[in-house]
């Protein structure tokens, strides 16, 4: 995305650049403060398509696209109860859905599922998730949370902790942090899950500084930001490689003494016992703003992809 030219779909955080992402947030705070009444998407309809679970994504989506005045239909668990039980393709779906709806809101088991149903869809096609692939608006809706608890996104440094193989929104911010000058990513995780040689090469190749640690108490306090994740259970091949990994790294009392007192705390959500709950009262502890910022980012995407923001 640039600051000139609209985007059709948003399938990956390398389709933007300083200038779209600047303007995204721009909007995104525009939204925050959008008027009730003020109904920009009247008449739209998006579609959510979910195989994998999901709570915030969904209606996060759902909810902006119910405060810019358009309407939803949505499919949960379409894995199970969807024609993807027959064996209907992505492609063929999306084909359908895009007949129904203006704008298509997709999250798949399959990494790559995205850019296929965009390679076909009628429609604009957001990706809620592919897999162990990538998690754009999470990414987009993380950056604007830093940038608005911190006041910048440059000359930071940043732990992205815990399962960085397969999380796809780990995954998706280390690339988003390229846009960036003077970052600094420290990645964190239990030696079966590191962060992925291809995103460790794009940095390499953007410029962008990075270094592997294994003591997060160590590296807190020199932090600003500490972004922890999810042990996923459901992309380990057994439970004995899940149990291994799990509850290396958790950020608590303890963990929060290190941490200085301008830094912040995320997570893009569910924890599990990665996040003490007596975290939950401390200033710094911005995951659950994180979330409900998520309803601004996605406004913003909407009404820019819809048309009403080019």
């Amino acid at each position: 995305m640039t600051a000139t030219v609209t985007i059709r779909h948003v399938v990956e955080v390398g389709q933007f650049d300083r200038a779209g992402i600047e303007a995204l947030f721009a909007a995104a705070d525009r939204m925050r403060d959008l008027p009730r009444g003020q109904d920009p998407l009247r008449g739209h309809l998006l579609a959510t398509i979910f195989y994998e679970p999901s709570t915030r994504t969904r209606l996060s989506f759902e909810a902006a696209m119910l405060r810019l005045g358009g309407q939803v239909l949505s499919t949960e668990n379409a894995r199970e109860f969807s024609s993807a039980i027959k064996g209907e393709s992505v492609e063929d779906t999306v084909r359908i859905v895009g007949g129904y709806a203006d704008a298509i809101v997709l999250r798949h088991h399959e990494q790559g599922a995205a850019h296929r149903a965009a390679a076909v869809s009628p429609v604009p096609i957001l990706n809620a998730g592919d897999g162990p692939g990538e998690h754009p608006t999470q990414a987009l809706l993380d950056l604007y949370t830093i940038r608005h608890e911190l006041g910048r996104i440059d000359g930071l440094r940043v732990a992205l902790v815990g399962d960085l193989r397969f999380g796809r929104t780990a995954r998706s911010l280390a690339r988003l942090f390229k846009l960036t000058r003077g970052t600094e990513l420290l990645f964190v995780s239990p030696p079966a899950v590191p962060m992925g040689a291809d995103v460790r090469a794009e940095l390499d190749a953007a410029g962008v500084r990075w270094r592997e640690e294994t003591d997060l108490a160590a590296v807190l306090p020199e932090v600003d930001v500490v972004y922890q994740t999810r042990i996923q259970k459901e992309r380990f091949a057994t439970p004995a490689e899940y149990e291994a990994a799990r509850g290396v790294y958790v950020v608590d009392a303890a963990a929060l003494a290190r941490l200085g007192p301008g830094a912040v705390v995320l997570h893009p959500l569910p924890r599990v016992d990665e996040i003490a709950v007596e975290v939950d009262a401390d200033p710094r502890a911005a995951y659950f703003r994180q979330a409900r910022n998520g309803v601004f980012v996605r406004m913003a995407l909407l009404e820019h992809v819809l048309g009403a923001g080019a």
